[in-house]
């Protein structure tokens, strides 16, 4: 049976991947934005298959994310391999901006940050001539006009690599294949035969992103675009097609000399909500006339692409659906939201223990550029969402006291989310404002309850003047006494059915159905997916309670 490579390659909340090649080995990584550990480093010897083998920012290198929009932090990295080193290039926007890492091993470990002060902006990237030259190279108001305007473009610079400073003056190279193009940004340089090739994203990260691409016999030269461009996009397919956004690529060959390209998209639900995020995906290269042609015949991605028959078909263990948390150590596809400073988190017995930390789960939110803030953990921990329709279930045991809260939540940007939570009635686990469509339970009633939460915004996070108002709804709240409590969520699209019980076998339903679309609408933009997780709080008190899971099971449904 002929073997096909599946889009997307990496499903869920995987965006911006950059990939390279070391002999027969595939390596990429993916931006992380808030989640910890940082930038996920991942493994192919076919390019279908993949697996995770490490990550390259952890508390071990010096790695900082606040907990604030979840769409923050960590976000557009790019891996190069040179004489015997790995090097990731990515901005941290929780910390000191622009930073370079090294490793021998892209499994790690991965050095501290070289910070870079004199590399401005964002999406910086690096390329390595066959000369052994670098060159940096990124975006900013680099085009001049006559009348003393700017316009976004691309510029680079001579790079010295082993002192991380810039050598020379930067130089606009292309400003966009569009005149006046949004958000020319990602830019990566490429000697392929006679030429460098610059490629780079235009049109924004949504709906009308795009692959452009220009050449130059120089690599600070100015650069001419492809008649052709855009190479790849989707925008002209309408908003109800069912990948979205594509653009942010990066290229790579095989040692038999067969290009590729990945990078990333959106599945789309009824042509708006994103609730898996940025995903990354792939698709076959094929150069014409010393231009590259994406997804020969239909430019498009393809849902399959025929496997390449000279890369050795390698497959790896699936992730686990049922965590019981019996070795001492996290699975990779665990993560945090923030770098946890704390130790709030512990596995024993065969359970995970996470403390009520201060930290609520919604919290109001900072615009970027707020001062770092050490320490000021949230205790969540989750996986992606990978899938459309799922079930998730777990079982806890909990028993809060005063403003305490437990449970379970479905996590995405900017205060959208559900959570099923353990609490007591009427104390402060709620925000003041919080609105109720339930009948409240007494004051002091040990309760289960299922609350949204949605944020108002009209800038985006890194706008100078964002601000925001969060908005808490308590969906149903029920009498529960049990220590024990098995917590499950059916969902199917958008609908989500919300259950709960004293063990496996017999369960109650909590609340109506709930809109999966509150959480994910079109504003969110799916920057990020959604993030399905346990977390344990005190809301702003001091406690020295836990909760303790017994295992979390994720199912993907078809």
């Amino acid at each position: 049976m002929e073997q096909v490579i599946k889009n997307p390659i990496l499903p869920g909340f995987y965006p911006d991947p950059s990939i390279c090649r070391v002999g027969e080995d595939f390596y990429m990584v993916c931006s992380s934005f808030e989640a910890y550990p940082g930038i996920p480093v991942f493994h192919s010897r076919d390019l279908a298959n993949w697996e995770q083998i490490g990550y390259a920012m952890t508390k071990e290198n010096g790695f900082h994310v606040d907990v604030n929009t979840y769409a923050g932090g960590v976000m557009a990295p790019t891996i190069r391999y040179h004489q015997g080193t790995f090097y990731i290039i990515n901005c941290n926007f929780a910390d000191q901006g622009n930073f370079i890492i090294t490793a021998q091993n892209p499994a790690g470990p991965w050095s501290m940050p070289h910070w870079l002060s004199d590399v401005p902006c964002i999406d910086a990237s690096f390329f390595f001539d066959e000369d052994g030259k670098c060159y940096m190279m990124g975006t900013g108001d680099v085009i001049k006009h006559p009348d003393g305007s700017t316009e976004r473009g691309i510029w680079a610079a001579e790079y010295d690599i082993t002192e991380f400073r810039m050598i020379g003056e930067p130089v606009a190279i292309w400003d966009s294949a569009l005149r006046g193009a949004a958000s020319p940004e990602a830019p990566h340089i490429y000697k392929i035969g006679a030429y460098y090739y610059l490629m780079i994203a235009e049109g924004g990260t949504e709906h009308y992103h795009a692959v452009t691409i220009a050449r130059s016999k120089t690599v600070l030269g100015w650069y001419e675009g492809n008649p052709a461009n855009p190479v790849m996009t989707h925008r002209q397919f309408g908003f109800d097609y069912p990948i979205a956004n594509a653009g942010h690529a990066d290229f790579v060959d095989t040692p038999e000399g067969s290009w590729y390209a990945v990078m990333l998209a959106s599945r789309t639900l009824e042509g708006i909500h994103k609730n898996l995020g940025r995903e990354t995906f792939l698709c076959s290269v094929l150069w014409e006339r010393d231009w590259p042609i994406f997804s020969p015949r239909t430019g498009k991605l393809e849902w399959e692409y025929p496997a390449d028959p000279h890369l050795p078909w390698t497959e790896y263990p699936r992730e686990v659906e049922r965590d019981e948390f019996r070795k001492p150590e996290l699975a990779m596809y665990w993560t945090f939201w923030g770098t946890p400073y704390d130790d709030f988190w512990r596995i024993g017995d065969s359970h995970l223990y996470l403390k009520c930390l201060p930290h609520g789960m919604a919290e109001d939110l900072k615009g970027f550029g707020y001062p770092k803030k050490v320490g000021d953990c949230v205790s969540f921990l989750g996986r992606r969402q990978r899938q459309f329709h799922f079930n998730v279930s777990l079982s806890m045991r909990f028993m809060p006291k005063g403003a305490e809260s437990a449970g379970f939540v479905v996590l995405q940007a900017s205060n959208h989310q559900y959570r099923v939570e353990r609490a007591v009635a009427g104390e402060a686990s709620l925000r003041p404002d919080t609105v109720w469509e339930c009948e409240k339970q007494p004051k002091g009633t040990q309760v289960l309850r299922l609350v949204l939460s949605t944020c108002d915004f009209d800038l985006m996070p890194y706008m100078p003047d964002f601000t925001s108002k969060t908005n808490t709804t308590v969906l149903a709240e029920v009498p529960w006494d049990k220590e024990v409590t098995v917590i499950r969520l059916r969902a199917i699209g958008e609908r989500y059915l919300f259950s709960y019980g004293e063990n496996e076998v017999r369960e109650y339903p909590l609340g109506k159905e709930a809109d999966g679309k509150l959480i994910n609408p079109e504003k969110v933009g799916g920057m990020v997916g959604t993030l399905l997780g346990m977390f344990a709080s005190s809301n702003r008190t001091e406690s020295e309670n836990e909760a303790a899971f017994d295992w979390f099971w994720y199912e993907e449904k078809k």
